[in-house]
Formats: C-alpha cells, structure tokens, sequence
C-alpha cells in the first residue's frame, strides 16, 4: 500500500490491534520527502527512535512512526555502520527535535544539521556517561564506573531591559518528579520558558535487552506508573503483532475496564489537584476521596491499585466474576452523581474560572504543529482518540463496537483542559457499564509463542494521549529492543508555549492542566 502519493510500499502489520502499516525508506531523501507529505496531509509525528542493528544487518537503523488519519505509518530507514546520519526532521516537525537528541544520546546516530545535536545540548546525558558511549548500542557493555561528572547547559537567553531569569527545579518543594523549568520574564510576565527534562533517566530501554516477553510485561507496566495500563497494553499489542496472536475477546473487554478505570482515577486526581491550584481546597479534598474510593475497588478485584502486571501478552491475567462487574457498574452510579456534582461547583465557582479562563491558551493551529495527541489536543478542538471512529479509520476491538464519543472544547486553555477532563470522566464511566454489562464469556489469555527476529508496533489511547510500544525480537524470540513513548514527548513543548503571555504565578496551574510525565519522558 502507499500513502499520499510517495512511492514507498508499506505492509499492514497483523493483529487486531489499532491499524499500522510498516515501510522502509530507501534514503534519507525518501524519509524527508515523506515527513513533508504526511505534514502537508496534516498529519503527525508519533514517534522517532533509533535501534543498533549491525549484528543483523551491518549498520544501524532508524524508525520513525507518523501519524495518518487511517492509522500510523512506521517507516525504517538502514543507516551505516560509520558515521551514521539521517535528515533533521525538525524543521518539518518540531517535536522531532528532542527525539532527535535523545536517539543520539542512546544509540549514537545523528540528525544531520540538527542545530540541537551537539554535546553543549544533551538530552538525557546529563554528564552520567562520556559523551563519547552510547547505551543502546549492543557492544556497549553495561557502563558501571562512569563518573557522574557537572555539566553545563546551554540555555537559550533572552536579554534586553528589564528581562531576568527564574530558575526553577531541578528539586521542587512537592513530591514531583525533578524537571527544570527556566524562565524569562519582565516583571511577572513570562517571555519565555525553556525545559530540562531526563534527571530521571533510568535505562529502562536498557534493560528490556535480552528479556523474555513475560519479563517485558513488569518492564512496560512501570515505564510510568499513572499508565501502567496503557503502556502495558501498547506493550502486548505490539508483542502480538510481532507473533501473529489475537486475544481473545472477554480479554480485550477486561483491558478496555483497567484502561478506563486508569483514566477516570487520573482525571478525578488531577481536576482535585487543579481546584486546589487555584484556590479550592474543598475540590481536592473531595476529588481525592473519589479517586481513593475508586483505587480501593481496583486493589480489591484486580489485586492492586493501579492494576499492575495485570495485562500481559495474549491477554489478562484474571479475570472477573459477577459480583466485580456489579460493583463496578454501582460505583460507575456513585461516582457518576458525585462528579456531576462537583463540575456544577466548579463552573459556578467565580474565582475558579477566573483563573481557569484567562491562562494557558494554545490553539489548533500550534497543536498540529506539535503533533499533539490527547486530551491537551482534544481541549484545542481536535478530534484525536485512538478509540473512536473517524473518516478512514475504524478503531479496534473492542472500541468499535462501543461508539466512543471522543470530548472536545475549542478554547485551548486551562478551562478547556478541566471541560475536556470532566468530559472524558462521564464518558469512560459510559463506557465502563457497557463493558461489564456486555463483557463477552471465554478464555481470558491466548498462548503467544515467540517469533524469533520479528516485530510490531502498539499504539493505546491512555488517559493522557497516544501512547506508542515498539518491539523487536532476536533471533532466540527474546526482546532485542523495545522502545516505549509516552504523548508527553510532544506536549512538553506544547507546555513552554502555553506559558508565554501568562505571569509566573500562573504555571503551576497550567502545568498541572496538561500533567505530563516526566518518567515515561526520561526512559
């Protein structure tokens, strides 16, 4: 098959799972000549992501998936051995620029001309290991002994009268992850915000190296905890892919329960979280009891709060009886009338939508230039979910046969945000009756045989966005590279912008309105 009129032959990759079509570019004129038409097209980058493959085929490689509106294109392109080098795609989308710097980091290969790309600007190095040894590379060894050297940054400035710096982070006074936030501003007012990210690096691509696929699972389930179904998902679709596995159908009915549940648990959190930001302590507290009633139903029937090691290649690792599925569908009531609720509240609140109203504003325009995905895209007027039909694009099961009704606001600010949130609540708590009304009798797990030097791509629709798993197997059928990538890659950017005009005082509530992660940010 070929897309919008470039001549690379892609292959549908098999499975049920969100439609992906893989393609390999000639050179790295093809790959640009592509980016551009999928630009054009107004489609977006999904991910970008370099793999060491000079055991099997002499050179390294680089894999770019883009988004279309049929699915998601992953196309390769083989690089050399020496040197190895490929177009900046930066210029045609923006958000490539810290994938760019992140794959140089890891894996050593280059965007040629990247102004980013150089050692002054590392990305997730942060003097842990010479500038000179590349992780991901398989002769790398495992690079115990490297001092943790100081090293300088540099961060773009702004000068003229009256512009200062604030630096904020990288240790924060709450318990948040570390992330460096460096502000020019006049007066209160905020001129520009640049961000450092990847003090958590953990090697995480690392260490799926050589696993097993039931090893792989408690990997991928942890890459960021507020997902761990989403990633876990991405995770056993793509493994499925690879092996030519189908779950079966009461298994896909009960992922589709953990994945609302997670993204209604996340979205009570963080609306309490926002009321609070701006001033109402009565919105956290009372959101906060929900989502605490909401995780105690989860470590009763699923075992655990938030659902770890529950999803796993072929399937569930449980299942759920009678009385479970009638709790959930009584506590989707509950919770239900309450939020109701407490939405009146929050609309009604004058000082709330004060603060709401007047900051963080991005529009359509800027969210397509970022590729965002998500409720930060869905807040802007894009419909963008995974799970819901659209012109060209039917969703997998069991989505398809749910009608999701994606929730939108065309704002683009905070307020939007909170909208989009409370939304997406009574959406998924639809969505939840219906599955544990309807959920289909039978196996909950199918055997998944490895398939020695495969591979496959799962893309899931978590709670924050479009969240990718790339999986490659060896040629023993153990995982030669995974490479996980969470939707906060593309919003973070999306972030510094959202700032600019608004005073300082304002950025903890913006932040907070979109939520990104810093974990599965900094693998």
């Amino acid at each position: 098959m070929r897309f919008l009129g470039e001549p690379i032959e892609f292959e549908k990759q098999a499975g049920i799972g969100s439609p992906v079509w893989r393609g390999r570019a000639a050179d790295g004129a093809a790959l640009t000549a592509f980016a551009v038409a999928v630009r054009r097209a107004d489609g977006r980058l999904a991910a970008l992501w370099g793999s060491d493959e000079r055991a099997r085929a002499g050179g390294f490689r680089l894999h770019v998936v883009f988004g279309l509106d049929a699915g998601h294109a992953w196309l390769s392109l083989d690089l050399p051995a020496e040197r190895p080098a490929y177009p900046d795609l930066s210029g045609i989308f923006p958000a490539a620029g810290r994938l760019q710097r992140a794959t140089r980091d890891l894996v050593g290969i280059a965007a040629a001309g990247d102004p980013d790309g150089t050692d002054a600007r590392p990305w997730l190095r942060h003097g842990a290991w010479p500038a000179d040894w590349f992780p991901l590379r398989h002769d790398a060894g495992e690079g115990h002994g490297f001092a943790n050297a100081a090293s300088d940054y540099a961060f773009v400035r702004v000068g003229g009268e009256g512009a200062h710096e604030i630096p904020v982070g990288p240790i924060h006074a709450g318990t948040i992850e570390p992330g460096h936030f460096r502000f020019s501003v006049i007066g209160e007012r905020v001129l520009r915000l640049e961000q450092r990210l990847g003090y958590v690096h953990k090697g995480v691509e690392k260490l799926f190296i050589g696993k097993d696929l039931a090893e792989g699972v408690r990997l991928a389930g942890r890459v960021s905890g507020d997902s761990t179904c989403a990633y876990a998902w991405a995770y056993a679709s793509a493994v499925e892919a690879a092996c030519g596995v189908s779950p079966p159908p009461r298994a896909l009915g009960l992922r589709a329960l953990m994945l609302e549940r997670e993204r209604v648990a996340n979205h009570l959190g963080d609306l309490g979280a926002l009321g609070n930001d701006a001033g109402l302590a009565f919105g956290l507290s009372q959101f906060m009891r929900l989502k605490e009633d909401w995780l105690r139903l989860n470590g009763k029937f699923f075992g655990h709060r938030f659902m770890m090691d529950r999803i796993l290649p072929g399937g569930a690792a449980l299942d759920l009886e009678a009385p479970a599925l009638a709790a959930i569908v009584e506590q989707c009531d509950v919770v239900g009338r309450e939020a109701r609720a407490l939405k009146k509240i929050y609309d009604e609140h004058a000082g709330l939508q004060d603060r709401f109203l007047t900051a963080g504003a991005i529009d359509a325009a800027l969210a397509r230039e970022f590729s965002l995905t998500g409720l930060a895209a869905r807040a802007t007027g894009l419909i963008l979910d995974a799970r819901a039909h659209r012109q060209g694009y039917t969703p997998p099961p069991p989505w398809a046969m749910l009608g999701v009704r994606p929730a939108t606001d065309e704002r683009g600010g905070v307020a939007a945000r909170v909208a989009v949130r409370f939304a997406e609540i009574f959406e998924s708590l639809r969505l939840l009756r219906e599955l544990a009304v309807g959920l289909p009798a039978g196996a909950v797990c199918a055997e998944v045989p490895p398939v020695p030097g495969a591979g496959g791509l799962g893309v899931v629709e978590g709670w924050r966005g479009e969240v990718l798993v790339g999986v490659s197997l060896d040629g023993a059928g153990r995982l030669a590279r995974v490479h996980p990538h969470d939707p906060s890659w593309q919003a973070w950017p999306a972030l510094e912008h959202a700032v600019m005009q608004d005073i300082v005082p304002d950025f903890p509530l913006i932040n907070k309105s979109f939520n990104l992660s810093y974990s599965g940010h900094d693998l």
